[in-house]
């Protein structure tokens, strides 16, 4: 009782606001029902930013939940978890100061392009034209449509031009705007493309057979919107930036917004939530340009790979409890995957179907491709495991992406095999 009167103290809304001086990343350990049921109230009693999982409706116990908590709401939060004895720990101690220090103190921020950087939106556009002009051999591009807000949405068609329809393996980056990490390794992926097609046999041996399309940005809008509101507003915004009738806040989550089960386990219909599963299936736009492409293409298409951040996880279908017809299948190929990946660094990651080896959540691009008839379809969550969540250094993109780099080769070469 003392708990729930502390919470209904706390302030209801976080404002969009010009820092995130001070606020700080919880990490809390539910051992019991009674923990679950506090968290919850917790995330009724203000506006909670989830970092992992999602949202207060995918807290379980005895998973870490990561919540990001507004400065002046943390010495509430530390009464109120001391009482309640649940072990917990800080993650980021000040917010603002981990944000400044993601692109590791640069004064000024570089001109050009680089794959071992975070780059604006604008750069990465300008790279988009840089980079298929000087791989004309290897490289064709298409715009699928515009986003919300009318910027181009480019996919690059990267193999061996042969003048006919080859099998293809679709990958996108960025589908949530705070993860940068995740448009870094698209960016990788393409230079990793081009620069060992002709040094790295089977780099070689996949383009000549396969074509590779690339997304390198879903979400432009939202992406966008974290470097130009940095300073300003929220470089944390998960969402797209379209408009809500009947409310003033913005977007949907994307991940959430595909036709495959849409808006029942793990997504909310209040678009004032991060996981704000749209209107309807399809209503944001990036979603349906992205979804008409794959249909427009699915004879072709063989391999769907989405990449996300955090947890150092390697999903697949489906995020609902049951079982993929190829379940047996994908769960080895994911194995191989990983052992890949581990293989040069270390790190290590999680495979298995998204519901039980992460949370439920319905709307995915992932398990929509699938049902499309896109038999390996997977779901990369890269570093970390809390750390930095969404606040990867850049000195660790480089590392990230070497790594990944190998488990998305072992994928795709199992896939070329099967051809």
């Amino acid at each position: 009782m003392k708990v729930l009167l502390l919470l209904g103290l706390v302030a209801v809304a976080l404002a969009e606001r010009t820092s995130f001086e001070g606020e700080k990343v919880f990490r809390l350990k539910p051992t019991t029902d009674e923990h679950v049921t506090l968290i919850k109230d917790l995330a009724l009693s203000m506006e909670v930013d989830f970092w992992s999982p999602e949202s207060a409706e995918q807290v379980t116990i005895d998973i870490d939940v990561d919540i990001h908590i507004p400065a002046s709401h943390t010495s509430m939060v530390y009464t109120v978890l001391n009482q309640s004895d649940m072990e917990h720990e800080i993650l980021i101690e000040d917010l603002q100061a981990q944000i400044e220090a993601q692109v590791e103190s640069r004064t000024v921020t570089p001109r050009s392009h680089s794959y071992t950087k975070y780059n604006s939106w604008d750069k990465i556009q300008a790279w988009i034209s840089s980079v298929s002009a000087a791989n004309s051999d290897l490289i064709s591009r298409q715009v699928i449509g515009k986003t919300y807000e009318g910027r181009p949405m480019n996919v690059l068609q990267i193999g061996k031009k042969t003048g006919s329809p080859k099998p293809a393996i679709f990958l996108d980056c960025g589908i949530h705007a705070r993860e940068w990490i995740s448009t870094a390794f698209c960016q990788w992926f393409v230079n990793e493309a081009v620069t060992t097609y002709r040094s790295d046999s089977q780099m070689t041996s996949l383009l000549n057979q396969m074509d590779v399309y690339v997304l390198p940005v879903f979400n432009i809008d939202g992406y966008d919107y974290t470097w130009k509101s940095m300073e300003i507003k929220n470089r944390m915004w998960r969402k797209t930036r379209s408009r809500n009738y009947g409310t003033r806040c913005r977007g949907a989550d994307p991940n959430r917004n595909f036709n495959a089960r849409w808006c029942t386990e793990g997504a909310s219909r209040n678009p004032c939530r991060d996981t704000y599963c749209g209107s309807k299936a399809e209503s944001e736009i990036e979603v349906k340009n992205v979804a008409d492409f794959i249909r427009k293409n699915k004879s072709i298409i063989k391999a769907y790979i989405t990449v996300h951040s955090y947890s150092q996880l390697l999903l697949f279908p489906y995020f609902y409890y049951q079982l993929a017809a190829d379940h047996a299948e994908l769960m080895s190929v994911a194995r191989g995957a990983i052992r890949a990946l581990t293989s040069m660094y270390g790190t290590q990651y999680r495979a298995g179907p998204g519901a039980t080896t992460i949370y439920p959540a319905s709307g995915g691009s992932v398990d929509w491709a699938y049902d499309l008839g896109v038999k390996y379809s997977y779901v990369f969550e890269l570093r970390d495991t809390g750390r930095y969540g969404f606040l990867l250094p850049e000195s660790q993109i480089k590392p990230t992406c070497e790594e990944t780099m190998l488990a998305v080769k072992y994928i795709a070469t199992y896939v070329q095999k099967t051809l």
